[in-house]
């Protein structure tokens, strides 16, 4: 199987702020690949260097067999993007925002127009095709880029947290057409901080953090290095917490954390579920509170980096602020 993207050591500084400190990876023709990581880890500057929009400091990659540098043309007709925020126009039509990119993309007005109506109805736009932009939901909007994204038929799509800020409705709807564009052989880059989207989509996975490659694996691999599954208890009697944490730990040989009267532990062996309760109940300890559930994005990346997602979103708008006043002087 080919390569779709391939990216060697890239490396990105905006002025004195390093954006990527050496990011390779691989996007099998075909596939999806899901980009991990919190805000500021180098995700969408990753993604700006693969859709030729800003040069990469060092290293080099390719889309499609060509160089995102010195064949820029070249892999522009063959990509679509989708950013973080909805690029439509919004006082524009459903209809005149598909008809204005195929129209930029050189198709013929009535091309650009069948074009048009296709989209919008795969995409259950069809209905408010000729209303403004400005009156669609996040979702609806959120759909229309995506829509625009695909005028020109890309063989590569990528698609940069393309489910931020959605509601959970919207969000699976997003998913279902991801899904069907890669079930008609389109590849997918994806940058997400949901590992649930990745678990729905994404055949392989990368974790970024940083702006350096820490993981990488499949959904089932990068769980398995926190445990898979995590254990929660909580006591009936606040006071039994450090009672029951020991009791979890001598149990599952990991370090439980205490919060707010909720012990939780990483857990390899589901049959140990039995003698947990055992081992509380002969203890006197009273549970209020007994679950077993998959680890989250948080917990693997805890473990990957030993900080939660939100510890460093701060960074995200310095790197931000960086890069905007990088592109201004260019």
């Amino acid at each position: 199987m080919s390569h779709a993207i391939r990216a060697e050591g890239l490396v990105k500084r905006f002025g004195d702020t390093q954006a990527l400190a050496g990011v390779s990876l691989t996007v099998e023709t075909g596939t999806v690949l899901g980009v991990l990581g919190p805000n500021g880890a180098g995700k969408t500057t990753m993604t700006r260097i693969l859709a030729t929009l800003v040069a990469p400091t060092e290293g080099r990659a390719e889309v499609g067999g060509h160089d995102v540098v010195a064949e820029a043309h070249q892999v522009r007709q063959l990509i679509g993007l989708t950013g973080q925020y909805a690029g439509v126009d919004e006082m524009l039509t459903g209809t005149e925002n598909i008809v204005l990119i195929g129209r930029l993309l050189g198709l013929p007005r009535a091309a650009a127009k069948r074009r048009a109506a296709e989209l919008l109805e795969r995409f259950q736009l069809t209905e408010a095709a000729e209303r403004a932009a400005k009156t669609y939901s996040g979702g609806m909007r959120r759909r229309l880029d995506l829509a625009a994204s695909l005028v020109g038929r890309p063989q590569i799509l990528f698609l940069d947290e393309p489910t931020t800020g959605l509601d959970p409705r919207s969000r699976n709807d997003l998913w279902d057409i991801v899904q069907g564009l890669t079930a008609d052989g389109v590849t997918v880059l994806l940058t997400t901080q949901y590992l649930e989207e990745a678990d729905r989509l994404a055949d392989d996975i990368v974790v970024i953090d940083r702006g350096q490659v820490i993981a990488q694996g499949t959904s089932d691999m990068l769980k398995a290095q926190v445990g898979g599954q995590v254990l929660e208890v909580r006591p009936v009697h606040g006071t039994d917490g450090d009672a029951a944490a020991r009791i979890i730990g001598d149990l599952t040989g990991a370090a439980p954390e205490l919060h707010d009267g909720l012990v939780s532990a990483p857990v390899t062996d589901p049959a140990l579920l039995p003698a947990v309760v055992r081992r509380l109940d002969e203890a006197g300890v009273a549970v209020g509170e007994l679950t077993l559930r998959k680890s989250s994005l948080d917990e693997v990346f805890f473990a990957l980096t030993g900080h939660h997602t939100d510890d460093i979103d701060a960074e995200a708008g310095a790197l931000a602020d960086a890069a905007n006043r990088q592109e201004t002087k260019a």
